[in-house]
């Protein structure tokens, strides 16, 4: 019988305040609370009118966000668009990203490949407005 992991996402650590960032919102990674090796899976809760405050890429894994509820702007390379909600961004791995929630705030997942040291490249600059 195949061996499978049923779990709440409110029953993951939420990790925003162990790294300063819990005024922007909750982040909850549950690729090790799943117990998966190759997948990894966040969700995002963007309090209104909060921004991540750096742009982030990998070095060999391509994500793919889903906006759930609420809206606001996502910055990929040097284009600013708005989502919404049921909005689907993919990002290559090279693409440097962040997102900001709109006056209603932002739910959304982020999933891709999991690589187990992978290079994260980040920008504490990279919102230029």
């Amino acid at each position: 019988m195949p061996t499978y992991t049923k779990l709440n996402f409110s029953d993951v650590k939420d990790l925003a305040p162990d790294y300063g960032m819990a005024e922007i919102g909750e982040s909850r990674f549950a690729r090790g609370a799943l117990g998966a090796e190759r997948i990894g899976l966040s969700r995002y809760r963007v309090k209104p009118g909060a921004r991540l405050p750096f742009g982030h890429r990998h070095g060999a894994s391509e994500e793919t966000y889903v906006v759930l509820s609420g809206s606001g702007r996502f910055r990929v390379g040097d284009d600013v668009f708005d989502v919404g909600a049921d909005d689907i961004v993919y990002c290559p791995p090279d693409a440097m990203r962040a997102w900001e929630a709109g006056p209603d705030g932002m739910d959304m997942l982020a999933f891709g490949a999991h690589t187990e040291g992978e290079d994260t490249d980040m920008d504490r600059e990279f919102w230029t407005d």
